[in-house]
């Protein structure tokens, strides 16, 4: 009885051990989440102001004809993947692999990785990897984001890939993160609307489409940085959710091991009193 209620007493203190653990990493995550949120919001300015401009060529100018904008058969396919560094984040990195999965199937492609555990994925997969210079999500920032996008770029144009999409994790709350996919080049050109009254039309030196070409770049580089923000701050949250529902299962496991603990501890108490008793009576 008394070794039952040692390995009892030991059992308890390495889940306070690990209980103390995970309810320290709650509150990184939530410290880091509440910064990572706000630049989900700083983010998204940027990225409808590159819209809008690129809209509007597209849109006002019928003599446009940029090879992004030209959709052609697709041979091979670019996926830019954005995934954890870690894990102990609940579902959020096999979900982002399993909707990438869903999508490629058995498509050709090249994999950019963003993120330690998306690398080690697609090597495991034996994917061909585009770069390796992103391998830290935590480490990318705006630069690194408009690096990426000249690489996907330069490599749509020539030839390397026909299309580029983008999978990531869109936060829509602290409970709710959703797995996106997203298609970034070609880019779809809007539909004029026919009749209704003429746009002022803007010229664009030296012409549109050299403004067009120069500002897709920057576009992409929103974009990315736009992904990797929202898969950042779900990410957090979905760490977050997953060490509370840790921490409260290490203290319902604590209530049940000290119930036996003091249950032994009764018992052992009983049988001495009884043995003393017994005793006493021979």
């Amino acid at each position: 009885m008394a070794g039952s209620m040692k390995d009892i007493k030991l059992r308890i203190k390495s889940v306070e051990s690990t209980m103390q653990i995970t309810k320290a990493m709650e509150l990184v995550a939530s410290s880091k989440l509440r910064r990572a949120k706000q630049r989900v919001e700083n983010s998204r300015p940027c990225f409808e102001l590159m819209h809008s401009t690129l809209a509007d060529i597209a849109e006002n100018n019928t003599d446009l004809s940029s090879p992004f904008i030209t959709a052609r058969p697709v041979g091979r396919s670019c996926y830019v993947v954005i995934a954890g560094d870690r894990g102990l984040a609940g579902g959020y990195n096999s979900n982002i692999f399993k909707t990438a999965a869903a999508h490629m199937q058995d498509r050709p492609r090249c994999i950019l990785p963003v993120g330690k555990k998306a690398l080690e994925q697609f090597q495991r997969r034996g994917d061909e990897i585009l770069s390796r210079d992103f391998a830290l999500a935590e480490e990318v920032g705006v630069s690194e984001c408009f690096a990426m996008a000249k690489l996907l770029a330069e490599g749509y144009l020539a030839g390397s890939f026909d299309e580029v999409l983008v999978v990531y994790t869109n936060f829509v709350s602290m409970l709710t993160q959703s797995p996106a996919v997203l298609r970034l080049l070609p880019i779809t050109a809007p539909v004029r609307e026919r009749g209704g009254a003429p746009k002022q039309l803007t010229l664009y030196e030296p012409n549109c489409e050299e403004v067009y070409n120069a500002i897709v770049p920057e576009y992409l580089a929103g974009l990315l940085y736009g992904a990797l923000c929202e898969s950042v701050a779900s990410e957090l949250g979905a760490r977050r959710t997953a060490m509370d529902a840790a921490s409260k299962n290490a203290g319902e496991m604590i209530e049940a091991l000290s119930l036996n603990y003091n249950r032994a501890r009764q018992a052992a108490i009983t049988q001495e009193i009884t043995e003393i008793v017994a005793g006493g009576e021979g």
